[in-house]
């Protein structure tokens, strides 16, 4: 586990784009949050450009990545969007460069990728949180989201409890491990490549948007044939908004897919967390040991930065 050196005031902070392209409008009234932190920012060279569904071209994007993280002038890199694409660049990411220069890396959704990649290749501790045009940039971006920010300025432990909202006990149990995961569709993604998510003893986090049960059931399916479920030491279930079955009365329902996937796993899970693809958004330092326990309903989380 490698811990990225936590930011002050008057560091600069990168924007990249690295998967979809953004929304700029959103990205420039995000800024504004970022100044308000004490924050200087530089917005990489392609974050602008368009090709296709894609932020610039591969190799646009890759520049990017790299130019912050070589940079030494830049102390964190904050994504400005996900969509897709961040597969796409995973094979060509200079792992080593990563290393030498770790530096808080923050985003989620498409970024899970890199996340997991980064993860893998570096052991550097990275943050799956809300991003600048998903979220930051409206205006119904709240205070519990942007309080998440602040663990980038000091190392403090996070605790998730029901006074953030109603936890779902799924299967009993508790358990400690290093957090891994995000968007679970780019994780079924990552299985069979270089960059396959490792589960073992770890806390599994698994969250999406716009998939119906169907459709999270067959990717919890291939999770557990690839025995990612039974590996994990626990499963901390975030939010899966946008999942009405177009077809209820043909369909089973998510706590159905839930309880067939997770109630007999003699390990604890639990469902309900604020972190996804919603608002408020939970951020998360991935690859921080944490401690997720059915009786007191918690999950805490060691600190992501030194």
């Amino acid at each position: 586990m490698l811990l990225p050196k936590k930011l002050k005031s008057g560091d600069t902070v990168g924007v990249v784009a690295p998967a979809s392209p953004p929304n700029l409008s959103n990205l420039q009234c995000s800024l504004h949050f970022l100044h308000q932190l004490g924050l200087h920012v530089k917005i990489a060279p392609h974050v602008r450009s368009e090709y296709g569904y894609l932020a610039g071209t591969d190799s646009q994007r890759l520049e990017d990545l790299h130019t912050m993280f070589a940079d030494s002038s830049i102390s964190g890199i904050i994504c400005a969007g996900g969509g897709y694409g961040t597969s796409r660049i995973a094979r060509f990411i200079d792992y080593k460069l990563i290393k030498r220069n770790p530096k808080i890396f923050w985003g989620y959704s498409d970024i899970t990728f890199l996340h997991t990649s980064i993860q893998q290749q570096t052991g550097l501790v990275t943050f799956h949180g809300p991003m600048l045009c998903s979220d930051v940039g409206k205006e119904n971006f709240d205070p519990l989201s942007k309080s998440m920010f602040q663990q980038l300025f000091e190392p403090m432990v996070l605790t998730y409890s029901e006074a953030i909202s109603p936890l779902n006990i799924i299967s009993h149990g508790e358990a400690c491990g290093e957090i891994v995961g995000g968007n679970l569709s780019l994780l079924v993604n990552s299985i069979g490549s270089a960059y396959e998510m490792d589960t073992r003893n770890k806390l599994l986090l698994i969250e999406d948007v716009g998939e119906e049960p169907y459709r999270i059931d067959s990717f919890l399916s291939q999770l557990k044939l690839a025995g990612k479920l039974d590996q994990a030491a626990g499963v901390i279930i975030g939010d899966f908004s946008k999942a009405t079955p177009k077809n209820p009365e043909g369909s089973l329902t998510l706590e159905q897919v839930f309880n067939f996937y997770f109630s007999s796993l003699k390990k604890p899970v639990l469902s309900g967390f604020k972190i996804g693809h919603c608002l408020p958004h939970f951020a998360v330092p991935l690859g921080s040991l944490a401690t997720l326990s059915s009786p007191s309903k918690t999950l805490k989380i060691n600190p992501g930065v030194q």
